[in-house]
C-alpha cells in the first residue's frame, strides 16, 4: 500500500520561496505522480508581478481554483477579448472559482505568497498558440504584458 501525500506548512514555505525568486515570480508543487495523470492537482503560488497570458482549455477541461494563502483576482474574457467577469479570491471574499472549458481566463497576484490549489482533468497538455488569447501579448513581449497586468490589477481595487 502507497502512503499519503501529505503537504505542510514547510513545503509550502518553499514553494513561496521558489515563486519569489523565479524569472516569472510563480512556482508549483505537483501532487499528480506524473503529467500523464488523469486528474492534474497541484499547489500554485504566484506573486505580484507574474504574467499569466490569457488563456483557454478544450471545451471539456474545466479548471478550479481554490485559494489557500494569499488574495488573488481571476478575469474571464469574451474570445474578443473583452472583461466577461471579475473573481476576487480572498479569506473575505470568494475562495473557489471553476473555470469553465473554452473560456479565456487568466490570474493576477494581488498579494504575495499567494497560494492556490488548482485541479484540472488530465493529462497534461502545453498550451499551443491557438489556445492563448490573440488579443494578449506574450510574455516575451514585456513591455506591453506589464501594462496589461497593471490593467488588470485595476480591475480589484482594494482587493
Amino acid at each position: 500500500m502507497s502512503a499519503a501525500k501529505v503537504v505542510g506548512q514547510e513545503q509550502l514555505a518553499a514553494l513561496r520561496e521558489a515563486a519569489r525568486l523565479a524569472a516569472r515570480r510563480r512556482a508549483n508543487l505537483n501532487l499528480h505522480p506524473e503529467l500523464a495523470d488523469p486528474v492534474q492537482r497541484f499547489f500554485n503560488c504566484f506573486e505580484p508581478g507574474s504574467y499569466v497570458r490569457p488563456h483557454r482549455h478544450d471545451p471539456h477541461r474545466w479548471e478550479l481554483f481554490v485559494l489557500v494563502r494569499g488574495k488573488a483576482g481571476v478575469l474571464l474574457f469574451s474570445p474578443e477579448g473583452a472583461i466577461s467577469q471579475r473573481v476576487l479570491l480572498a479569506p473575505t471574499a470568494s475562495l473557489a472559482v471553476e473555470i469553465p472549458g473554452g473560456v479565456f481566463h487568466t490570474l493576477v497576484a494581488l498579494a504575495s505568497s499567494t497560494v492556490l490549489f488548482e485541479v484540472k482533468p488530465g493529462p497534461y497538455q502545453a498550451l499551443a498558440d491557438k489556445d492563448f488569447a490573440p488579443w494578449a501579448p506574450s510574455e516575451a513581449e514585456d513591455q506591453a504584458a506589464r501594462k496589461l497586468l497593471a490593467a488588470w490589477q485595476r480591475e480589484f481595487p482594494g482587493g
